[in-house]
């Protein structure tokens, strides 16, 4: 018997759905200021093997001698970014919604049977429940990103102010570092996280818009057959066999 069960609240939907244009707008406000300094690329001496983002990119997409605007778009999108996120894991922890959120001792086993499963080469049913052990990794990763974004964005936008805090993350250089590596961390969460919402299907998206989902649940016991649900607990996902 098909069921309609509620499986994400009306507040974690809303700070998702606030975070994805905001995260998105500040890696755009982003690359109008970088442009103004593109020192990163993969090589070495005077080797490169790969320029993040070449002359005929910044182009292409008009980013050239933007870096006011990119400065005042990116300041303003970050108090929306660190008040959503610091709203965000208030919320959790006051609902309880961590206890579906934080990576168990079992977690990092089960995001290897996902990881397996998702590439075709596990044919080993995965958990039914709210979060696998690989989304509890990743969402509780993205949760320190955004602290480390912040804490090296403020690092390098105020160095003489914020000293000790441009020193304790390794001086300036090591702290633009930082901030341009979990951007492109953001964008790799992304590519993957859409992809894996797309191989979830209708079902799986619906529930992060309207909060509802349906699931396969048993007309005798009420127990859930098939479809992820907020239970079991995170703990009861390894089964022996």
């Amino acid at each position: 018997m098909k069921q309609l069960v509620e499986k994400h609240p009306l507040a974690i939907r809303w700070f998702h759905w606030v975070n994805f244009p905001v995260l998105a707008l500040m890696i755009w406000s982003g690359l109008w200021i970088y442009w103004a300094n593109d020192v990163y690329r993969l090589g070495w001496g005077n080797t490169t093997l790969l320029k993040f983002f070449p002359q005929s990119f910044y182009e292409a997409f008009n980013i050239p001698f933007q870096l006011a605007k990119g400065m005042s778009w990116h300041f303003v999108l970050m108090w929306v970014f660190f008040l959503n996120g610091l709203l965000y894991v208030l919320y959790t922890i006051f609902s309880g919604e961590w206890r579906y959120l934080l990576p168990t001792r079992h977690s990092f086993k089960e995001a290897i049977q996902v990881v397996l499963h998702d590439l075709g080469l596990s044919k080993k049913s995965l958990p039914v429940r709210k979060f696998n052990g690989a989304q509890q990794i990743a969402y509780t990763s993205v949760i320190l990103m955004g602290v480390g974004s912040v804490l090296s964005g403020l690092a390098i936008y105020k160095p003489v102010q914020f000293s000790w805090l441009t020193q304790l993350l390794g001086g300036y250089e090591f702290a633009r570092i930082i901030h341009f590596a979990l951007t492109i961390g953001y964008v790799l969460f992304f590519v993957v996280h859409i992809a894996q919402v797309v191989r979830a299907g209708w079902n799986n998206f619906r529930a992060m818009v309207a909060g509802f989902e349906i699931v396969e649940v048993n007309p005798a016991t009420h127990e859930v057959k098939a479809g992820p649900t907020a239970l079991p607990p995170a703990d009861a996902s390894l089964s022996p066999n």
